[in-house]
């Protein structure tokens, strides 16, 4: 049986990223489930997992990866340092036509290059089968605590990215204080919004139905996970279907503003189309009535859904005050502002954690179709490319952007 050889490129990307797609622990698992698979692992002296530590699972670190077939990373990887003829795994950022990735892409081609891209890694049931999204949103959810502490001035936590891992997190919830007539609303239902809820429940704090949420009130703290049929309506007659919503969402609008009436802290964990209506406007946060005075925004669509969200944030820098009269940026305390938290590199705060997390998905569902039969073309539907440096037929909706 040939030998598969299978690298771990080092991230290159400025700014750096600390995570990886395997563990060292599950670089040797790979190996002991796969006998015809050797895997190296190039030298970073930033990774989250030291070399050693690799090393120890008695796998070779080395700086040169030229004889491997396939080679894993996580963002996208340097024009300069991409190997001709290999196939790639890594997040391209190219499948919504992005214009700053394009010469990327064009690269990517030219050096006749296979890439599977993380994004478009799907089940036969068309559901991805691999992501970052659950600890984005369990990172979310903690620094939409932190900033609720520092914005109220009632408790403080250490910064997710400053914690060595997930258990000092969990941790650090202890410390979070809420007012009895604290009131959260959560959007989403993917593995982001899931993430978000794993830190939720660790925290003093009760779920209630929507119904219950806008029409009763409570004497503690409370919160409710909003689904599509929620806070979008149609137009015409107040009704809700979900096959019609998603082939005609102009045909919806958001009635969220009930929501944002009853609510001090929004978090937004949900799939949004450029189609589909805006759910908190700008006129709702203008209101008289708007309650809402923090926005833990971990979907982060600039510019989008969310009116106050108008540009990310930074890790260690990681909020701003939105000013709902003028939409304009604010110091965070300053009086009438909102303030907004939309770092959009979440999981980058607990990369050993999101790393482990995202290796299990990797061997669980990636591996198995990528070194032994496919008869569900997971991968062939995420392959964007080929060897012959061409589009692969489901990608050639990106040859005007290629062309660009």
């Amino acid at each position: 049986m040939p030998i598969i050889n299978i690298g771990i490129i080092r991230e290159g990307k400025t700014p750096p990223d600390f995570r990886v797609p395997l563990s060292p622990e599950q670089c040797k698992q790979l190996q002991d489930t796969y006998p015809q698979v050797k895997v190296t692992v190039q030298n970073s002296p930033i990774r989250c997992f030291a070399d050693d530590a690799y090393q120890a699972q008695g796998i070779t670190v080395q700086e040169d990866l030229s004889h491997c077939d396939i080679l894993l990373g996580v963002k996208e990887v340097p024009k300069d340092q991409l190997i001709p003829n290999k196939t790639y795994l890594f997040f391209s950022h190219t499948i919504k036509k992005q214009p700053y990735n394009r010469a990327l892409l064009q690269e990517i081609l030219d050096k006749k290059i296979r890439l599977i891209d993380y994004e478009v890694l799907k089940d036969k049931q068309n559901k991805r089968i691999i992501g970052f999204g659950r600890y984005a949103g369990i990172v979310g959810a903690y620094n939409a605590f932190l900033t609720l502490g520092l914005q109220q001035n009632s408790y403080c936590l250490k910064p997710a990215h400053l914690c060595n891992d997930r258990k000092e997190v969990e941790q650090e919830l202890q410390k979070v204080k809420l007012p009895d007539n604290f009131r959260c609303v959560l959007t989403g239902f993917g593995k982001v919004g899931h993430g978000a809820r794993e830190i939720i429940a660790l925290l003093p704090i009760k779920e209630v139905s929507p119904e219950a949420y806008l029409k009763e009130t409570f004497d503690e703290p409370v919160y409710t996970h909003l689904d599509t049929h929620d806070y979008f309506k149609r137009s015409a007659d107040g009704g809700f279907d979900k096959g019609e919503f998603y082939a005609n969402p102009e045909r919806y609008q958001s009635v969220f503003g009930n929501y944002a009436q009853q609510s001090d802290m929004y978090i937004p964990c949900h799939f949004w189309s450029s189609k589909s209506p805006l759910i908190l406007t700008q006129e709702m946060l203008r209101s008289p009535d708007n309650r809402i005075k923090l926005v833990a925004d971990i979907s982060c669509d600039i510019a989008g859904p969310v009116a106050c969200t108008i540009r990310p944030s930074k890790i260690g820098d990681s909020f701003y005050g939105y000013n709902p009269q003028t939409g304009a940026e604010v110091p965070f305390d300053q009086a009438d502002a909102i303030t907004v938290m939309a770092v959009d590199n979440l999981p980058c705060e607990l990369p050993k954690d999101a790393s482990i997390d995202f290796g299990k998905q990797l061997l669980k569902n990636v591996f198995p179709p990528l070194l032994n039969e496919d008869p569900d073309q997971v991968i062939y539907r995420a392959t964007e490319t080929t060897f012959e440096g061409k589009l692969n037929e489901p990608f050639l909706y990106l040859t005007d952007y290629l062309n660009a």
